[in-house]
């Protein structure tokens, strides 16, 4: 007899269903989530188990990876298409949630989720931390030009130590401003220094993976884009055409059509947030600071007089995504056009 299993997986415990080839429920129960307890109940419990099911979550990763070394044959499942079952239920609870998994594996209808390795992800919480830290260091500066600006003092444009310098000079001499304002700038101290680590550790990782640096190749690509991509996509072999990388990240137009309704609206932004927005970086740099001609540059200036500059570089960045999915699968550097054309269309 077949068996199919759900784990509704919390952060203490853990229900499991386990259902047969016909749906009905063979024993269900509640164990700790630990993932050694979890396969003694299901080996004794389910002997014949041919699919065990758990939503894609924040312990999905750690517990995917743990059951599939200890044997079993799990299988992450996306978290929105497992809602859309299981809301049809009437009542809402773990027990219930544990059935409803169990009877998605036994019927097939489900959308895997791929489950990337430990080293991808330890790659993304290192580009994570320091993108939060950015992100804090640019809210005690405006922070910091906010109060100032109340008093009528403007810092005005200034990159790396000069905004501390400039900053220092307006208060000196207001001890009210200095109260208020020397805080958050020793705040921002601290987290630059921070910030000059993680770079340097980004920086290290880049220089010691080879495909890292074939992704720097390609124009506006620089070591934490690149980081990013190969972290995020974890093993290119998954998609068949390199243009599904594009819809993966969310940089392809929605579609609706039921009908006589045919539209085509914004891009879909699904998929994996940082990633989307450090390729449209990358296609902001191409198209702004790159003096080197590229075919992919020329195309985008091109667009950008037709459509804006904002939608040329969503469109560059879609380009890059698939464009550095196929250097990848080729493990060949960008290759670059062996001469500007004398007539470029306008």
């Amino acid at each position: 007899m077949e068996h199919y299993v759900g784990l509704d997986v919390s952060l203490k415990l853990t229900a499991i269903c386990v259902v047969d080839q016909t749906g009905s429920v063979v024993r269900e129960g509640v164990v700790d989530s630990d993932p050694e307890t979890i396969v003694e109940f299901v080996r004794s419990n389910a002997p014949s188990v041919v699919r065990i099911g758990l939503e894609a979550g924040p312990t999905a990763t750690w517990l995917w990876t743990e059951l599939k070394q200890l044997g079993l044959p799990v299988i992450c499942i996306d978290a929105r298409h497992a809602k859309a079952v299981l809301k049809m239920q009437i009542n809402k609870s773990d027990r219930n949630d544990a059935a409803g998994i169990a009877r998605i594996m036994q019927t097939g209808w489900f959308k895997e989720v791929r489950v990337k390795d430990l080293d991808s992800h330890a790659v993304r919480a290192l580009l994570a931390s320091r993108a939060l830290l950015v992100k804090i260091k640019r809210d005690l500066e405006n922070q910091i030009r906010g109060l100032l600006k109340n008093l009528g003092l403007v810092i005005g444009r200034a990159k790396l130590n000069v905004f501390a310098v400039r900053a220092e000079e307006l208060i000196e001499g207001r001890p009210d401003l200095v109260a208020a304002v020397r805080p958050l700038l020793e705040a921002r101290k601290s987290i630059e220094l921070q910030v000059d680590d993680l770079d340097r550790k980004v920086m290290r990782l880049a220089r010691n993976n080879a495909q890292v640096r074939r992704f720097m190749t390609a124009p506006g690509v620089g070591p934490i884009t690149a980081l990013c991509f190969l972290a995020t996509i974890d093993d290119p072999t998954r998609f068949k055409r390199s243009r599904s990388v594009g819809a993966y990240v969310g940089l392809t137009t929605r579609r609706y059509a039921s009908g006589k309704v045919d539209w085509t609206g914004r891009i879909s932004k699904c998929g994996d947030k940082m990633l989307r927005s450090y390729l449209y970086e990358a296609a902001n740099v191409l198209l702004t600071r790159v003096a080197k001609w590229a075919a992919l540059k020329a195309w985008g200036i091109r667009l950008a007089k037709r459509s804006g500059l904002r939608k040329a570089k969503v469109a560059v960045a879609r380009k890059l995504a698939v464009i550095l999915h196929r250097m990848w699968i080729e493990g060949t550097e960008f290759k670059w056009s062996s001469k500007e054309p004398t007539n470029q269309p306008a």
